[in-house]
Order: C-alpha cells, then sequence, then structure tokens
C-alpha cells in the first residue's frame, strides 16, 4: 500500500513544475488518475486546469462587477482563440496558456467547441449576487453545465465514440455534481447560493438523485476501452462515497458539525479494492438501456444533449 501511495506520490511531483491544479486541489480525481496513461493523465490535469481558471473567478470574494468583467475576458479569449491556428495563438499571461492547451485538447480530440462553451455559460451563472435554483429541471441544466460537460469531454480523451457511453459520461458528471451540491450546502449559503433548500430532507434528496445518476452511468463503463475502464470505476465510487459519508450524519446538526465531508487515504484504499470487483461485475452483466433518459430530455429543453453527443 505504502509503495502505491509513494509511487502515486512521485508521478504528481514530476508533473508539479507544470502546476498540476489536479493534484493539489482534485484529490478523489488525481488518486483514480494514477491508473490513467501518462499522457491521458496530463491531458485530464489540463483539462481541470481550465475548469479551475473558471471557477476560482466565480468563487473569488471581491468584487462581483469585477468578476464579471474578468471571466468576460476569458470567455472572450476562449472564443476568439479558439478559431486561430496553433501557429497564430494568443498568448498574454499563464491562464491564457491553460486556455490554449485546452483549446488544442479539443482539437486533437475532435471535441466540439459548443461543450465547452456549455461549461463556460455553467460557471458563469454563479456570478449573480444571489442563486436560488428551486426546479429540478434548473438543477439538472446546472449540473450538466458546470459537470456533465466535463465527463463528455472526459470520454472524448478517453477516446469514447458509443452512444450510451458518452450519455454514461453525462450521468457521472451530473452525479458527481449532485454530490458537491448536497456537501457544500453550508458553504454555498454563506456566498448567497442555494441550489437546494439548505436542509437534510433536501440534501436527502439531492443525494437519492445522484444515486439514480451514478446507478446509470455503470453500465455505460463497458463501452470505455479496457485500459481506462479501472481509473473510472475508482474515481466513480469514492465520489459516490461522499455522498454516502453525508448520508450517514443523519440530521442536520451532525451534518453542520462535520465539516466538509471527504473520503481520507485509507477510504480510499478500501474503495479502490472494492472497485475490482466491480471491474469484473461489468463484465458479466449484460449492458442496459439507457436509464435516465426523462432527465436527459429535461435537459433537453433547454440543450441539446443528441448535439453535444
Amino acid at each position: 500500500t505504502w509503495c502505491f501511495i509513494l509511487s502515486k506520490s512521485i508521478r504528481q511531483n514530476n508533473l508539479m513544475d507544470k502546476k498540476n491544479y489536479l493534484a493539489i486541489f482534485a484529490k478523489s480525481f488525481n488518486w483514480a488518475g494514477f491508473f490513467l496513461p501518462k499522457k491521458v493523465y496530463e491531458d485530464c490535469a489540463k483539462l481541470y486546469a481550465f475548469c479551475r481558471i473558471l471557477d476560482d473567478v466565480a468563487d473569488e470574494k471581491s468584487n462581483l462587477d469585477s468578476r464579471i468583467e474578468r471571466f468576460t475576458k476569458i470567455k472572450n479569449f476562449f472564443k476568439k482563440s479558439f478559431d486561430l491556428p496553433n501557429n497564430e495563438k494568443l498568448e498574454f499571461n499563464e491562464n491564457d496558456k491553460v486556455i490554449n492547451e485546452v483549446i488544442n485538447l479539443a482539437t486533437n480530440n475532435n471535441i466540439q467547441r459548443i461543450i465547452f462553451e456549455d461549461l463556460i455559460d455553467g460557471v458563469g451563472s454563479d456570478l449573480k449576487k444571489k442563486i436560488h435554483i428551486r426546479s429540478v429541471k434548473d438543477l439538472l441544466v446546472y449540473s450538466y453545465r458546470v459537470a456533465g460537460s466535463v465527463g463528455l469531454v472526459m470520454s472524448k480523451i478517453l477516446n469514447v465514440n458509443d452512444r450510451r457511453a458518452l450519455k454514461g459520461a453525462i450521468d457521472l458528471g451530473i452525479a458527481m455534481q449532485l454530490t458537491n451540491i448536497a456537501r457544500d450546502v453550508i458553504e454555498d449559503k454563506k456566498m448567497n447560493r442555494e441550489y437546494i433548500k439548505p436542509d437534510f430532507e433536501n440534501i436527502q434528496a439531492t443525494l437519492k438523485l445522484a444515486e439514480m445518476f451514478y446507478d446509470s452511468s455503470f453500465s455505460s463503463i463497458q463501452k470505455i476501452p479496457f485500459k481506462y475502464k479501472f481509473s473510472i470505476i475508482v474515481a466513480r465510487r469514492i465520489y459516490r462515497q461522499i455522498g454516502r459519508k453525508i448520508l450517514q450524519k443523519g440530521n442536520m446538526e451532525n451534518y453542520e458539525k462535520s465539516g466538509k465531508i471527504y473520503v481520507n487515504n485509507f477510504e480510499k484504499i478500501y474503495q479502490t479494492i472494492i472497485s475490482v470487483f466491480d471491474l469484473i461485475l461489468i463484465y458479466l452483466k449484460e449492458i442496459e438501456s439507457h436509464q435516465r433518459a426523462k432527465e436527459h430530455a429535461i435537459i433537453s429543453q433547454e440543450i441539446d444533449l443528441d448535439e453535444r453527443i
């Protein structure tokens, strides 16, 4: 076990000179990324760095108008740079370099620009004085934009072309975002953000919805190339565990006392071992039809998912 952790640490250190945001901030995803080939891992780190730039501006505790102005500049730079040939890419600062890298990533993997625009629009929707989501439709649309879109980009990086698998990638992204929302209720409330009502009943309901999306994502992993399967299974299982730990709190008082809930390294080791059985199970089960067609239809009232897939 310690050899495993040490080798993981060495890999992280080798990438730190590139400011690997994945290793610094996304511990669960970085753990699962250990099982990816180095080139694919680096591409995932580039994608996460782009997401981090957007999130940092949206979440900063500074003047809202200033943040909107900076976010708009990033959005416009992305659109302008996307249309330029590689040898003409503009670059003024570190953020621009990250944006150009993710654009090259999109070009090399034939990823549609509109999917990244979904992500940008989703994160940009957080730039308000107050956020108050009450309908399931708005919650699903938001979760697709900020996370389902990332799942779709990830699947393209992993060379997935099967439609069932691409739908499953969206589902996994949505499931993880719903888990995030359930975990961050108190933190979001301090920022005047209410994606769900801040009570334990709604946290439970959100995690129940997340479970449905986690379940729907599982069967689609069959269609992912073998060398990437285990990493996705590990990421799915570890992130799902966050939701299960939240439910164990039982009530709002215990939830509030817990602080930010996460999966520690020993729990990650256990979930990684259990993931071996998931990998075996995938080959024993027949692939199921897409289970979240109803929810996808709700999202498609506003965003054409078939066009993205």
